[in-house]
């Protein structure tokens, strides 16, 4: 069993963001210590941690994790739901990487096209300075 320090340790979170998980029910069946009355946690918990902080970089809403986790507690009956969930939020990923790598390819242009101004080897112009 690990502490809450413990397990902040392990899984990148810090103890405030992880109180806040477990009094929001983000973590399930979370244990406490019979000595202090202090949440404890499993390699089952840490697992599930890292999972949950894989769906809040997949930008799962709090709504949607709790969804999830729901389903996640009926077992094998609602895996297709689940792989619904994750196709979802992985076509707007999708989406995004190609916004962002449009972005790259704006921003490695421009700067091509300054590095030409700069060695002279394209006249300077600019859409904003009126001739």
């Amino acid at each position: 069993m690990y502490s809450m320090q413990e397990c902040c340790k392990m899984t990148g979170l810090n103890y405030d963001t992880l109180k806040y998980y477990c009094n929001e029910g983000l973590i399930p069946n979370v244990k406490r210590d019979k000595t202090n009355n202090y949440r404890v946690f499993d390699d089952n918990d840490i697992n599930w941690i890292k999972s949950l902080i894989c769906l809040k970089k997949c930008d799962f809403s709090l709504k949607e994790i709790k969804q999830y986790i729901e389903l996640c507690l009926k077992g094998k009956e609602s895996i297709a739901e689940r792989k619904q969930m994750l196709a979802n939020h992985r076509k707007e990923i999708e989406n995004k990487i190609s916004a962002l790598n449009e972005t790259l390819a704006f921003i490695d242009w421009k700067t091509d096209l300054y590095e030409k101004f700069e060695s002279g080897e394209l006249e300077y112009y600019s859409y904003l300075i009126k001739k």
